[in-house]
């Protein structure tokens, strides 16, 4: 799928400089977007939950924005084809969601794009940058 079909079915929008004609990649495996993290849950192992799990809505879901209010990552894909729950127990706090795709779910930001997400089990994690030594770890901002 071309970037300008999945803004032309989202309704979404990206900055002017990004191609619209460039193929999404759908990838089957770890990956980012900015200060997200994209991980397949079974590397995780069972990660615990506390409720239930509800269907992505046909506009999608904005699962983060950035610090100033701008920049969301918004998470889309076919109506029926993708739910999502943000009930997770995490210690570590960075946990956003955890959904499940049978078909391609695609993460879209002004900045950075699309990218596609292969069906499987999923945890949507903000990415944090660790220093040498015993510091405190710090988020990434997009």
């Amino acid at each position: 799928m071309f970037l300008a079909e999945l803004l032309d079915r989202t309704g979404l929008d990206v900055l002017d400089h990004l191609d619209r004609q460039v193929t999404v990649p759908v990838i089957d495996g770890l990956q980012a977007q900015g200060d997200l993290i994209v991980l397949p849950l079974a590397l995780l192992g069972p990660v615990p939950q506390r409720s239930g799990w509800w269907n992505l809505p046909a506009e999608g879901r904005e699962l983060v924005r950035g610090e100033a209010g701008n920049n969301p990552h918004t998470l889309v894909a076919d109506p029926g084809t993708c739910r999502w729950t943000t009930w997770l127990n995490d210690p570590e706090r960075l946990a956003i969601a955890a959904f499940e795709n049978t078909a391609p779910a695609y993460l879209i930001h002004p900045e950075h794009g699309g990218t596609g997400i292969a069906p499987g089990t999923w945890l949507v994690r903000r990415q944090r940058e660790m220093g040498a030594g015993f510091r405190k770890p710090v988020l990434i901002a997009d």
